[in-house]
């Protein structure tokens, strides 16, 4: 009898955090890494290096796995295209993956299901934005329908004089996506897998916390979300993945919208482990990095129900320190309960380096817990 091998084409801390489970489970995890010091190299015994936008470097990574998958959402599309035409197992296939790739796309297929959309449009001059300005109102969000990510290719325009400015960002990519400016109350995450027989689980639905359009923490499930806005919101994100064909873990971000029905607009999809997802490695009966291997080799998913009343993550950036060990004998000692996940990366201010999880009981204060894993995020960060 034989494991399977599964090849993942990226070494970042997505692929780092799948190497647990699929030890567990006894898969061999192989990645295509982008440099040597990436973060799933030092835990994964074969870990080549090799540029994922080259077709020969990807035929070469793809001999000898059962399955490819993806630790991000770059590998060009016609070079998957080529790859399924010889033979190779890819999951999430590349008509799922492109809803990712490119926010135009993703739009335009969530307008086709009727699912709840900010208005949008694509633009392709100033003159675009403004008409669209007047149409659904200032300010307007620009955006970058490829490449952006942690707030980047997002830029908030208030009047016509600030889209004037941006017009240089039609010589990088051109269209460009305008959205209406949301009125939300917070942000929150739709987390669902998919195996390609169809069959599919959501996790509950978390409320996200975003600094300076990096996601800072997650509170699973999300404090006071009215019961049908839940079932709303995991129905939509599950008819997405079943409709788009997704395969692997799947997270829809979406902004609360009290008074709009159904109370939640589409923000934007993530097919592959999320970070808003981090919360159910400790919080939940699967976590999503074990749900992904498993969705992807076709296996049956595990139950997606979570542990305890609620669970907070708390990403930890860089900081002053740089002894991140050196600060784990009073981190740790400050708070027993918490779990500590870094992800082996070298510490640059405002870099996501690791986060930690609390897992609560059903009686305890949501910000008391929040405030527990905080704490030992911060003394992380910075060494105290």
């Amino acid at each position: 009898m034989t494991f399977p091998v599964i090849g993942v084409v990226g070494g970042g801390q997505l692929a780092r955090m799948m190497a647990p489970p699929a030890v567990a489970l006894g898969f061999e995890l192989r990645v295509l890494a982008e440099a040597p010091d990436v973060s799933a190299v030092a835990v994964v015994a074969k870990a080549p290096v090799g540029n994922y936008k080259d077709l020969d470097t990807l035929r070469e990574f793809a001999r000898g796995v059962d399955v490819l998958t993806f630790d991000h959402e770059h590998v060009p599309s016609e070079h998957l295209q080529a790859l399924i035409g010889e033979g190779v197992n890819v999951q999430p296939r590349p008509d799922a993956l492109i809803n990712a790739q490119d926010k135009l796309v993703m739009r335009a297929a969530i307008e086709r299901l009727g699912l709840p959309n900010p208005a949008w449009a694509a633009v392709t001059s100033v003159a675009d934005i403004a008409a669209f300005g007047e149409t659904h109102g200032w300010p307007v969000v620009l955006k970058m329908p490829r490449g952006g990510y942690d707030g980047k290719g997002v830029k908030v325009l208030r009047t016509v004089e600030d889209a004037e400015a941006a017009a240089d960002w039609f010589d990088a990519m051109n269209p460009l996506l305008v959205e209406e400016m949301v009125a939300f109350s917070r942000e929150l995450s739709a987390l669902v897998a998919r195996t390609p027989s169809g069959e599919s689980r959501p996790w509950p639905v978390a409320e996200s916390i975003q600094v300076d359009g990096v996601c800072d923490e997650v509170i699973a499930p999300a404090p006071s979300l009215p019961p049908e806005v839940v079932a709303q919101a995991q129905a939509a994100a599950l008819r997405i993945a079943d409709e788009l064909g997704v395969t692997g873990v799947m997270a829809a971000e979406l902004f609360e919208t009290p008074g709009r029905a159904p109370g939640f607009l589409i923000n934007e999809l993530a097919m592959r482990p999320h970070n808003t997802g981090h919360w159910t490695m400790d919080g939940a009966v699967t976590g999503q990095f074990e749900q992904h291997l498993r969705a992807v080799l076709d296996l049956p998913l595990g139950d997606t129900s979570a542990l305890g009343g609620i669970v907070v993550m708390k990403n930890f950036l860089g900081g002053a320190n740089q002894d991140l060990f050196g600060a784990y004998p009073t981190a740790l000692a400050a708070e027993p309960t918490v779990k500590v996940h870094s992800y082996g990366k070298s510490v640059r201010p405002g870099r996501k380096i690791g986060h930690v999880n609390v897992v609560g009981s059903a009686g305890d204060d949501v910000t008391a817990v929040r405030a527990r894993a905080t704490t030992v995020a911060n003394i992380i960060r910075d060494g105290k």
